[in-house]
């Protein structure tokens, strides 16, 4: 089975649609998304730092966060999560502060496929063609791609006990 990324950018449409399945647990992926100290571990591209502001991933709660890279380049985002359901589903704003006033919202789906199997599937919708497509051009797949690999390393290596909240910090 493919756990690559499948990323479906239609023509002419301000959204972008995502999958990306898992060898583990909804729970574990979905603990993975809700606790900062593993956010901080997978989310995003090789080689940029992750420190957050704020992360409270509930219904009503919201994230502030800065990627910086090796070179010092910092990159901040920040959203609202209006929904979330555990195990099950979550809908946030994401706002990149390069490019304030772009809010795209995100509908984000766990899906369990047995076997101790999930799968991601994530829809995006952007505010207008243009920014659909500035988000598609800025690299989203390749950050993506490694973000998701790093969440399988996480996921199968030593902190995947402590995901699945079998081991000690």
């Amino acid at each position: 089975m493919s756990n690559e990324l499948k990323l479906s950018i239609p023509e002419g449409l301000p959204f972008i649609d995502y999958e990306r399945e898992f060898d583990f647990p909804v729970a574990d992926v979905f603990r993975a998304h809700e606790e900062p100290d593993l956010i901080v571990q997978w989310l995003g591209p090789r080689g940029l730092k992750m420190e957050i502001n704020h992360y409270d991933f509930r219904t009503g709660g919201s994230y502030s966060y800065l990627h910086t890279g090796p070179d010092g380049a910092a990159y901040g985002f920040s959203g609202v999560f209006h929904t979330v359901r555990e195990n099950e589903f979550a809908v946030q704003t994401f706002e990149f502060d390069g490019y304030p006033d772009v809010v795209s919202i995100e509908f984000l789906t766990f899906e369990d496929l047995g076997g101790g199997r999930c799968r991601v599937k994530g829809h995006s919708v952007y505010p207008s063609q243009e920014s659909r497509d500035g988000m598609a051009q800025s690299g989203m797949e390749g950050g993506m791609t490694e973000g998701y690999e790093r969440l399988d390393e996480l996921l199968g290596g030593t902190a995947g006990s402590r995901v699945a909240g079998e081991g000690t910090a």
